[in-house]
C-alpha cells in the first residue's frame, strides 16, 4: 500500500465530514467522494464510472473506522 501524507488524510477525513448529508452509516459511499474530488477534481456525477486511488480511499476508509 502506498504511504500517503498524514495531512492529506487529515484533510480528505475533514472533507468527508463536511459533505452535505454525511452519515456514518455511509462511511464507505463519502470516502469513495472525496478520493474521486481529490483525483478528478470534481465530485462524482452519479453515474460516474472514473477510476480513483483504491490505495488512497482504503487508508482514507481504515482513517475513519479506527475512530468507530
Amino acid at each position: 500500500m502506498e504511504d500517503f501524507s498524514k495531512s492529506l488524510i487529515q484533510s480528505l477525513s475533514k472533507k468527508v465530514k463536511e459533505y452535505p448529508r454525511f452519515s456514518k452509516g455511509e462511511i464507505e459511499k463519502f470516502c469513495w467522494m472525496a478520493v474521486h474530488e481529490y483525483k478528478h477534481g470534481v465530485l462524482p456525477s452519479e453515474y460516474d464510472i472514473r477510476e480513483i486511488d483504491e490505495d488512497l480511499y482504503l487508508k482514507l476508509l481504515q482513517e475513519f473506522k479506527s475512530k468507530i
